[in-house]
């Protein structure tokens, strides 16, 4: 099973080794994952958040609640136009354990391009929210967390009420 690694875990910072093979084994996790993101409301979850150094992600249309599972997702381009909007992340949790929010900015849309679970190679255009979820959980595969985007004084407000938990 499964363990969702929390902010101030290494393996969030660690950037992961694409991913060569489907293995039975990634899509099990892959799966797991999905269940996971669903049953803390999460909308995206990605490999370190559950301790794999592998570039591959769960993330899911909050408007369609079509599941997109990712391997080795690369961004292609990024709009210009930005939009700031909260975000949050299950790894980075409050006292009450739950996420705490912050406003990031971002760009509008995205091209993505990954290798489903089927080892298909697939494109597509996101925009709003598919898009600001696709960015935050590749920035994981790189170990760069939300909390980056903010300035030093918002990120200490912030990394508070996270430190309060333990």
């Amino acid at each position: 099973m499964l363990q969702m690694k929390l902010c101030g875990d290494l393996v969030l910072r660690e950037k992961c080794e694409p991913i060569t093979d489907i293995t039975p084994d990634v899509l099990d996790i892959m799966d797991e994952m999905v269940g996971m993101m669903r049953d803390q409301n999460g909308v995206g979850l990605a490999a370190p958040q559950v301790g794999q150094l592998k570039r591959f992600l769960v993330m899911m249309d909050p408007d369609t609640e079509t599941v997109f599972k990712m391997i080795n997702p690369k961004i292609i381009t990024r709009s210009t136009d930005t939009c700031t909007m909260e975000e949050g992340c299950l790894s980075v949790l409050g006292r009450d354990n739950l996420p705490v929010y912050a406003n990031v900015t971002r760009p509008e849309s995205v091209e993505v391009e990954w290798t489903n679970e089927h080892g298909e190679n697939l494109r597509a255009q996101m925009s709003g929210l598919p898009a600001r979820i696709v960015q935050h959980e590749t920035d994981h595969l790189d170990g760069i967390l939300f909390i980056d985007y903010l300035s030093p004084v918002r990120r200490e407000m912030l990394m508070r009420k996270v430190r309060k938990r333990k």
